[in-house]
């Protein structure tokens, strides 16, 4: 739903919020010569990943590893961003892949993007959630605020899951004792948004962008930029502003503006896993495709299967 407006500043993806989304006139727009419903790197990583864990019955990285790979040397991947494209490079020149990714300072959101079905898989292994996170997000980018990026969003999947109101204190309390070992910093910032949450979104944004902000990491961007920092917890804001609500949870992480595919990705995870299947727009899931393959039955087969593997209780899944 963010990929048409990629990119592009707040003025234009607020506009396309009013005047595209909420009438659902999705079969209007494209990106480019590409139609709606092409989802991009966010979704087509993430549901590799969750193909890696269903067949190896669990993570294995070097199987994650040659998913990622192969996207790349296939040609279909959508949409990517230069640190994956270089880790991915990498790998298929056979460096390992703990090897491959992106060292520090290099700090974008390509392993948080994508880290969703780690919360699904160990929802139940707060521990080895937090590994299998970060493990898989050093395949492409190795900096610890990537890894803690990763966990946080794998963690609020994981959360979402659990029946019953949301305080959003204490989810972000338990995201930041998860993310703390991987990087303090990151779980200090995640306490923080405990005082913006009250923020309206055109005030929350600027303490949002500038926190843990570079400047060669910003820089160019009108929005929410890939920075894992910022874009993690504008989803994070976004889900939990409206966490009983998919549809303005996505429309308030693609308003920003900015690298709103991703944000819009990691939001949507959130709240898809809390609200389930009833909340999605449903002319807009039947439109899901990958260059025509990999479309909205495919994807719910996956997703039926991993859930059958995984046995989550039936009443985390509305």
């Amino acid at each position: 739903m963010g990929s048409p407006v990629e990119g592009r500043p707040p003025a234009v993806c607020a506009y396309y919020v009013e005047t595209v989304l909420r009438p659902g006139r999705f079969s209007e727009v494209c990106r480019g010569t590409v139609p709606f419903g092409q989802y991009t790197d966010d979704s087509q990583l993430a549901r590799e990943l969750l193909v890696s864990l269903l067949h190896c019955d669990g993570w294995c990285p070097e199987d994650y590893a040659r998913r990622v790979a192969a996207l790349f040397a296939e040609g279909t991947i959508f949409g990517y961003g230069r640190a994956t494209l270089e880790a991915a490079m990498r790998l298929l020149a056979g460096v390992p892949w703990q090897e491959a990714g992106a060292p520090p300072p290099t700090a974008g959101n390509g392993s948080a993007m994508r880290a969703g079905p780690v919360g699904l898989w160990y929802h139940a292994e707060p521990g080895e959630l937090v590994r299998v996170a970060a493990e898989q997000g050093r395949i492409t980018h190795q900096d610890p605020r990537c890894c803690a990026g990763a966990a946080a969003v794998a963690g609020a999947v994981a959360l979402a899951l659990r029946p019953g109101p949301i305080q959003p204190t204490a989810f972000l309390g338990e995201l930041a004792a998860w993310c703390h070992p991987l990087d303090a910093e990151f779980a200090g910032h995640l306490l923080s948004l405990v005082g913006w949450l009250n923020l309206p979104p055109a005030e929350a944004v600027q303490p949002i962008t500038a926190a843990g902000a570079e400047p060669d990491l910003i820089g160019g961007w009108q929005g929410i930029s890939p920075f894992v920092v910022a874009s993690v917890l504008w989803s994070l804001y976004a889900f939990l502003r409206t966490p009983d609500d998919y549809l303005a949870t996505i429309y308030t992480a693609i308003a920003v503006g900015g690298d709103v595919d991703t944000t819009a990705a990691m939001a949507g995870a959130m709240s898809g896993a809390r609200l389930g299947l009833s909340a999605l727009p449903q002319e807009a899931v039947q439109q899901l495709n990958d260059r025509g393959a990999w479309g909205y039955e495919e994807l719910l087969g996956l997703a039926r299967d991993c859930h059958a593997r995984r046995c989550i209780p039936p009443e985390a899944t509305p």
